[in-house]
């Protein structure tokens, strides 16, 4: 089983190089913080004994194998420690309050968030076992309702229509791979994008306002206004779906936009108010919380 892991580890990452230039580089090389994955990671992930064997002279090639079996079996030993430390510490002194949520769930909350692994919307803002129903996507795009059908709006209706979810937050965050992926992709290259481009062009509309705004900031100045631009578009394509817009409409939902800064660990928000005078929608009461 470890040597299986390793390979499949070895084999991600060199597929992962061969888009050095492209679009799924961005989403490990962000902003001006430069995140790497590959070798060198999981290097360092090693047991030390790996290195005092080295510093006694042994060959590079011949530690390879063992490399591999390691840095899998420690991760797959540290997951299991990982759930057996919950079981003990929360499952078994809240084990009431776990069965109860075994037999069903009533969340309050619906969160759109980020794939990145960076940005956890339970960690980053404390929710519970059963208080938050999530998704997360690229980008954390929400598209309108004439896209059609996708992973995240099927979560909103069954969020919205079933579980009666009383708020829905769009969290986006800084440093987003897949918005620097949207800023720097050209825009005639539609036809021949790959499967992350041609999902986060769904933000193009935010890249083209971002782009005719700021066109004299610099790269990644224009990636953080188009982080913020791209959420309240995606709070503004929540009003496209009836059944989420006719909640809105009666007050029995609330819609919010929210940007995790990873640099400083604030937070930015917005929340999504009806004009009852002309039956619009618009974006108010900004917040940081910090």
């Amino acid at each position: 089983m470890a040597l299986a892991l390793g390979g499949r580890a070895r084999r991600l990452v060199s597929a992962t190089s061969v888009h050095q230039n492209g679009c799924l580089h961005k989403l490990q090389q962000t902003g001006s913080d430069r995140f790497q994955l590959g070798e060198a990671k999981a290097i360092r992930l090693l047991p030390r004994r790996t290195n005092m064997v080295q510093e006694l002279g042994i060959r590079e090639d011949f530690m390879q194998p063992n490399r591999e079996i390691e840095t899998s079996y420690d991760f797959l030993g540290e997951m299991r420690q990982r759930f057996l430390r919950f079981k003990r510490q929360k499952y078994l002194p809240e084990i009431e309050k776990f069965q109860a949520l075994a037999i069903a769930q009533s969340p309050k909350v619906m969160v759109i968030g980020c794939a990145d692994s960076r940005v956890c919307p339970s960690y980053v803002l404390g929710f519970q076992p059963g208080e938050a129903f999530t998704i997360r996507n690229v980008a954390n795009l929400v598209t309108p309702v004439e896209n059609g059908p996708t992973e995240t709006n099927s979560a909103l209706e069954f969020a919205i229509t079933t579980l009666l979810v009383e708020n829905i937050i769009v969290m986006g965050h800084s440093n987003c791979g897949g918005i620097a992926a949207l800023m720097s992709h050209q825009n005639h290259q539609e036809q021949h994008s790959s499967l992350v481009e041609r999902w986060v062009m769904n933000g193009k509309a935010a890249k083209l306002r971002t782009q005719l705004a700021s066109s004299h900031l610099s790269f990644d100045e224009q990636c953080r206004n188009c982080e913020k631009e791209s959420i309240k578009d995606s709070v503004m394509n929540l009003i496209t779906y009836p059944w989420i817009r006719d909640r809105v409409k009666r007050g029995e939902v609330k819609i919010h936009g929210c940007y995790y800064n990873l640099s400083d660990c604030s937070l930015e928000k917005w929340r999504l108010s009806s004009d009852k005078d002309n039956n619009g929608f618009h974006i108010s009461d900004r917040e940081i919380w910090s």
